[in-house]
């Protein structure tokens, strides 16, 4: 493998974390660390969730710092247009680009290829929920439910708060009896957590074949038979109702599969919404009562909200 990368550094916002970051995925990006003071800043407050966290991190004043790596070759300059110009068009999606500055510079792979790991510590999420990466060791306490995870190329770490909502949501409303479906499923972190709180029938769909090898792996590392990934559309991979659907996205998609996601939710059923931004929260929720759902919750943490709607 080759020792030399281009590491391309993009300046941004908390809020845009996620956006940036799959822009990045849409690129053939090797790798990616996130450097945002802001799930610092929760962990500072939250000491009793975390073995460990670097607050050299709270030095960064310009906001996150998303960082991308690349074998250097004849696409780099190609990616890199793209990259500008979809962080240039955040804006177009009401999330707010921060300065958007996006700088490039050689790095060796020793340098990055394992660093964001040393970062990413058992977490718990929930009132029971610990995130565990694979790589770590944990004693499990009283009645913890341990989701063991390598999100490796995909979304999903428990970390974010759109996650960490989801999980709290989930927790609530998943009974043994219940049926899931979880659109947008990345790491599987949401599908594996709700099959390990004992959900009948869990069945997780992503777009991405990434996404896919990557929930399926995880689903391994977690020993459970209650779940299945599909790669695909929901729309057309999946048979019956559900009596949750989670989707963890943005607001637009949210808004979009609105209609089309009733078909899939049983009676009295609910739909778990998230990756909604503070501002697009009153689009959310009117999109969803004018499909004949009744809003139930609108929870906020920091700038992301997360929406749980009965059919």
């Amino acid at each position: 493998m080759d020792k030399e990368w281009m590491e391309v550094s993009i300046v941004t916002t908390s809020e845009a974390v996620e956006a940036v970051t799959g822009i990045l995925y849409n690129t053939e990006v090797k790798g990616v660390s996130i450097e945002d003071p802001e799930d610092i800043e929760f962990k500072k407050k939250h000491p009793g969730d975390w073995d460990y966290f670097d607050e050299s991190l709270l030095d960064i004043k310009e906001g996150a710092i998303i960082k991308g790596y690349y074998k250097q070759n004849e696409k780099l300059d190609e990616y890199l247009k793209y990259i500008k110009d979809s962080v240039n068009n955040l804006e177009q999606f009401g999330i707010d680009k921060g300065k958007g500055l996006i700088t490039v510079c050689k790095v060796n792979e020793e340098d990055w290829e394992n660093n964001w790991k040393k970062y990413y510590k058992p977490t718990k999420v929930g009132s029971r929920v610990v995130v565990k990466p694979i790589w770590e060791e944990y004693a499990k306490k009283d009645d913890e439910i341990v989701v063991e995870l390598d999100p490796g190329m995909a979304f999903g770490t428990g970390t974010h708060e759109t996650t960490r909502m989801c999980i709290k949501a989930l927790e609530k409303y998943v009974k043994p009896e219940s049926k899931i479906f979880d659109i947008g499923t990345g790491s599987g972190i949401l599908a594996i957590t709700a099959a390990k709180l004992k959900a009948k029938e869990v069945i997780g769909v992503d777009l991405d074949p990434v996404a896919v090898k990557s929930a399926s792996e995880n689903v391994k590392y977690n020993d459970i038979d209650n779940i299945k990934i599909l790669h695909g559309n929901l729309m057309e991979v999946v048979e019956g109702k559900a009596d949750i659907v989670i989707a963890n996205i943005i607001a637009d998609v949210i808004i979009f599969l609105t209609d089309g996601v009733k078909d899939f939710i049983a009676p009295g059923g609910r739909f778990i919404c998230s990756g909604i931004i503070n501002d697009r929260k009153d689009d959310v929720v009117n999109k969803l009562e004018s499909s004949g759902f009744n809003v139930e919750e609108v929870n906020v943490d920091g700038e992301w909200v997360c929406i749980v709607a009965k059919l």
